[in-house]
């Protein structure tokens, strides 16, 4: 019966990232999806997240948490800890930092889509879609030197998928061109990762 109410869209990459951890902690029979409408003034997601962004997660009490990062670490406090946040301080912060590179991935991903959304292309900038796509081909050159775990599904491993996913989705970048290692990974994890094909964008 679910008690959570995750407020997303089945296309954020950044709404994955909870769905998916969901499912590989066993908590998705926890949490109804409910579809949000960032751009629309009248959707409550404002009044439940003051930044009107998504993910954002509605507790039973009417409480909020936002965003993706803190998320999945409450996902993981709610499974008895160590499950996809490591809790021995090495691999704790190198779970951490693998997330940074996936969201960061993420965040010039979407700086890029949206301008091209909500400018008209004569108005592109060239320079900014350039600096963003730097940002992500830099990121994933050193995932391809160290692609994530075979084994482990950490909140580093997750974001790097969620990333990889959202570049096919809305990007349409080669960027297994020249990443054998990384797109090997990619392939394997999502055969072995619970939800992987549910929670891809649609």
């Amino acid at each position: 019966m679910p008690d959570m109410i995750l407020r997303t869209t089945l296309t954020s990459p950044f709404g994955r990232k909870p769905r998916l951890a969901a499912a590989v902690v066993g908590l998705a029979d926890r949490i109804e999806v409910v579809a949000a409408d960032i751009l629309d003034d009248s959707d409550s997601l404002r009044a439940q997240n003051p930044l009107g962004k998504i993910p954002t997660l509605v507790l039973g009490d009417g409480s909020t948490l936002y965003d993706s990062r803190v998320i999945l670490e409450y996902f993981d406090h709610l499974v008895g800890g160590n499950r996809i946040v490591p809790s021995e301080p090495v691999a704790r912060f190198a779970a951490l930092k693998l997330q940074a590179i996936g969201d960061g991935i993420l965040d010039a991903g979407v700086l890029r889509r949206l301008e091209t959304i909500f400018r008209d292309e004569p108005l592109w900038s060239q320079r900014w879609l350039g600096y963003q796509s730097g940002k992500m081909n830099r990121a994933l050159d050193v995932l391809e030197e160290a692609p994530p775990s075979e084994t482990a599904i950490l909140v580093g491993e997750i974001a790097v998928a969620c990333s990889l996913g959202f570049i096919d989705f809305r990007l349409g970048d080669d960027w297994r061109a020249g990443r054998p290692r990384l797109a090997g990974w990619f392939e394997r994890f999502g055969a072995r990762c619970p939800g992987f094909v549910e929670t891809a964008p649609r």
